[in-house]
């Protein structure tokens, strides 16, 4: 699979980033983590400049989801039916359903972590009569951090690309949960820091 992207990417320079992600929405076996990191690690090595390589890997994510989105938006409920009806297809819309009932658009952001989902929330979106200045408010902000996250990650990985992206595809659930709760430790500790010096400055000489 690495070698696989290795290859097509000798072959084709920058584009292959753009590429692979693009064909990943009809099942190319290469995770969307392994792409963007090898993007960042071949570009820590001085194979790829950094700034072209991190911007096919970005409008990859981007077109993607634009595709995902658009192909059911203005396609007519005839395909949005036939998703639906579809098994491997239909339990995927159901929870992308739920995701989005739940957290609204920020659900794409979310489905970015979570194999599959990725490409059936912006299809979900499309079906859901979102509009399109609402989707891209939500997914190119969300495409650009996670881009930027697994770069960098890649970067400093180097040829550990591949086992630490099967690690992050398998648990990809487990590290949205796992950042949730980092977050939150974090806003609580800042919320218990502001409020010991606000009453320190209350409290009387």
């Amino acid at each position: 699979m690495y070698d696989l992207l290795l290859t097509i990417i000798d072959e084709i320079g920058y584009f292959a980033l753009f590429l692979v992600l693009c064909l990943g929405l009809i099942g190319l076996p290469i995770p969307n983590e392994a792409v963007v990191m090898t993007g960042g690690a071949l570009s820590d090595s001085g194979l790829l400049m950094p700034i072209p390589a991190f911007i096919m890997t970005c409008l990859g994510i981007c077109s993607a989801m634009t595709f995902g989105y658009s192909i059911v938006r203005f396609a007519g409920s005839k395909l949005s039916n036939w998703f639906s009806s579809k098994k491997n297809i239909g339990k995927f819309v159901e929870k992308a359903e739920q995701l989005s009932e739940r957290y609204g658009g920020y659900a794409i952001g979310l489905s970015l972590c979570l194999p599959f989902l990725r490409h059936v929330t912006p299809y979900v979106m499309g079906m859901n009569r979102m509009p399109f200045k609402r989707f891209a408010l939500f997914a190119y902000p969300s495409a650009f951090v996670w881009t930027l996250i697994y770069f960098v990650i890649g970067s400093f990985v180097g040829d550990q690309v591949q086992d630490l992206a099967d690690h992050i595809y398998k648990y990809g659930l487990w590290i949205i949960y796992g950042l949730a709760a980092i977050l939150l430790a974090f806003i609580v500790y800042k919320y218990v820091k502001n409020k010991q010096q606000k009453n320190q400055i209350e409290r009387p000489m």
